[in-house]
């Protein structure tokens, strides 16, 4: 069952705590087994989805069951790709994992927030990220902050 809305760059990986997630950069972990990766995207620099895929794809080398990883990589591609082409600003990317969950969000500085579509067959390859994101995500949503907004989801570590 998917649940929605809940309520380039340097990397850092270190612990992670709901109240500390944004100054996060101390690169531990915590006995928990909790991390988080942090990756500043550079404005309109399409150079950067490759490299957080690849941040990403390290950070979570010893995650999930296989292929959850992969999902992980390709969903934050779609958040990585429409910040950077739909804003024309910067944008950060923050990944937070657990034993049992993984948390992506990517956040921009424009309010504007993104519309789910149906791409037609003229649109060619563009118009599908949010909709690959609401079928393989277990859960999604859009969050707005005082400037811009973060767009996330969630992938549970055990799911099939």
């Amino acid at each position: 069952m998917k649940r929605q809305a809940r309520g380039g760059g340097s990397v850092a990986i270190g612990a992670s705590s709901a109240k500390a997630r944004e100054e996060t950069t101390d690169g531990g972990t915590d006995q928990a087994g909790a991390g988080e990766l942090r990756h500043r995207l550079g404005r309109a620099d399409l150079r950067a989805v490759p490299e957080a895929r690849r941040a990403l794809r390290e950070f979570l080398r010893h995650w999930g069951r296989p292929g959850r990883s992969e999902i992980a990589e390709l969903l934050t591609s779609e958040l990585v790709t429409n910040a950077l082409i739909h804003t024309d600003r910067d944008a950060v990317l923050t990944a937070t994992v657990s034993p049992q969950e993984l948390r992506v969000e990517v956040r921009d500085f424009v309010g504007r927030r993104p519309q789910l579509r149906v791409p037609d067959a003229g649109d060619g390859t563009h118009g599908r990220g949010l909709i690959l994101v609401q079928s393989l995500a277990d859960a999604w949503g859009v969050r707005s902050h005082g400037v811009g907004k973060a767009v996330w989801f969630e992938l549970g570590a055990d799911a099939a």
